[in-house]
């Protein structure tokens, strides 16, 4: 990483590592507290109050939480069906929690999959296990310098031949990541319909840049992501859905324009909960 980047960057780098360790945290902390009857809407005030109570006074986006078949987005049509919902968490049943807080003015955006009770559960374990192979062919073909448009129909078809539906489609704009960044430090920060302004202006920002310069800060289907990955920060989330059930993970690439292939892309941090699992199921 040392040959990527400066030791400013790398400095930086540290910074968004640490919030999305933070967020991760906070996604088993809740996960753990999660007991049949609990609603989306309790378990994503509840991530709000644990990130709080820790500092967080803004946000790319609010905490969401999805259970049972509203894991793979089952029958969303209109962006206000991904909100939480009075549905109550059952034994058995799977839950996705995602978060994106700013801390320090550091932006992470994590989403965790999780299955209430014991287990065993087959499928949910299938699929948290099949979305290992996406982890790796994102960073391959990111490394590759393939345009963004065509790794996301690689994953499309890696999900094909797998059996799964594609259920980050379902997203605004069906995208598959999004750039993040650094934001001002603020003790608090309005948001509207669920995102921080502050994010937003951001986002908006890069689009605005992107489009003069033929790059676009979503990672999406179409064609304004016909391009090699742009140099920075990724929030990736590859979704995989199966009969009413979905999973996914959601962390942090990042894009340098280094020459040496190992140090053009990488992900930020290799030690979190689904890259734990994949190590301890090895």
């Amino acid at each position: 990483m040392a040959s990527a980047v400066t030791g400013e960057q790398a400095a930086e780098l540290r910074g968004f590592r640490s919030v999305q360790r933070l967020a991760y945290e906070c996604a088993e902390a809740v996960a753990a507290r999660l007991r049949p009857g609990v609603t989306e809407r309790e378990a994503a005030r509840m991530q709000r109050d644990w990130l709080r109570a820790r500092g967080v006074r803004d946000w790319f986006h609010l905490p969401f939480a999805w259970f049972g078949d509203r894991t793979a987005f089952t029958g969303f049509r209109i962006p206000l069906q991904f909100f939480p919902t009075n549905r109550r968490l059952a034994e058995g049943m799977p839950f996705i929690l995602d978060m994106a807080p700013v801390h320090r003015g550091f932006t992470a955006d994590v989403g965790y999959s999780g299955c209430l009770g014991p287990g065993p559960h087959p499928l949910h374990d299938k699929l948290l296990a099949d979305l290992r192979a996406h982890r790796d062919l994102l960073l391959r073909e990111v490394r590759e310098r393939r345009p963004l448009r065509e790794i996301y129909e690689d994953v499309d078809r890696l999900m094909v031949r797998q059996g799964y539906e594609n259920r980050h489609r379902a997203y605004p704009f069906g995208v598959i990541a999004h750039k993040i960044g650094r934001v001002k430090d603020r003790r608090w920060s309005p948001h509207v319909l669920g995102f921080g302004t502050q994010a937003l202006k951001g986002l908006a920002s890069d689009a605005l840049h992107g489009h003069r310069d033929g790059w676009s800060p979503l990672w999406s289907p179409y064609e304004f992501s016909d391009h090699p990955p742009r140099p920075g920060l990724w929030a990736v989330e590859p979704h995989l859905g199966f009969r009413g059930t979905g999973a996914k993970f959601e962390e942090i690439l990042v894009v340098t324009d280094s020459k040496d292939p190992a140090q053009s892309a990488f992900w930020l941090d290799n030690d979190l909960p689904h890259v734990r699992r994949w190590a301890e199921g090895a």
